[in-house]
């Protein structure tokens, strides 16, 4: 893919391919019924945008937690259990060329872990990223990043406070 500007949702689609992404979709509508097909698709692309973060900027975000919503994770699982194709999507489509390995942790599990100064430092490291990578996070992506929602809802700062925000160096 072309660097120098934002991935869309389609350009992330094509990077799954229309054919897993509509089983995706489709699983993920069946079990959701009363959630509306396109906030079902907002999850794929979220998931896909996370995958395609860690996958890109492995030297930043290795070992990192990115705080996504259960659901992106319970879509990351099923990707994972399509095994050709998910070795295929990680090895060969996303940039980083590596297999991108699986580990869940709740959010509030992991602000204890490492507390809650490191887990502010490790999302202000990757929000300039997504921002970077996928242009501002708008109303759609809220529901499914919990520190940005965190950000927005509890802290009060706008979605373009939030998209200027200055990485910071790891600790």
């Amino acid at each position: 893919m072309p660097h120098g500007r934002t991935l869309s949702a389609d350009d992330l689609k094509d990077l799954l391919g229309d054919a897993l992404h509509a089983e995706v979709v489709q699983h993920f509508q069946d079990r959701t019924p009363d959630v509306s097909r396109d906030f079902v698709e907002r999850q794929v692309t979220e998931c896909l945008r996370y995958l395609y973060l860690v996958s890109r900027h492995r030297e930043q975000l290795s070992g990192l937690f990115l705080p996504v919503e259960q659901d992106i994770d319970e879509i990351w699982h099923y990707l994972i259990l399509q095994t050709r194709e998910y070795r295929a999507l990680c090895e060969e489509r996303l940039p980083g060329g590596f297999f991108v390995e699986h580990r869940s942790i709740a959010y509030e599990d992991y602000q204890e872990e490492p507390g809650r100064e490191r887990a502010l430092e490790e999302a202000l490291r990757w929000i300039p990223l997504y921002c970077r990578e996928f242009g501002p996070f708008d109303e759609g992506a809220l529901p499914h990043w919990t520190i940005v929602r965190f950000l927005h809802e509890r802290m009060g700062l706008s979605l373009s406070d939030i998209a200027d925000l200055k990485p910071v160096a790891a600790v």
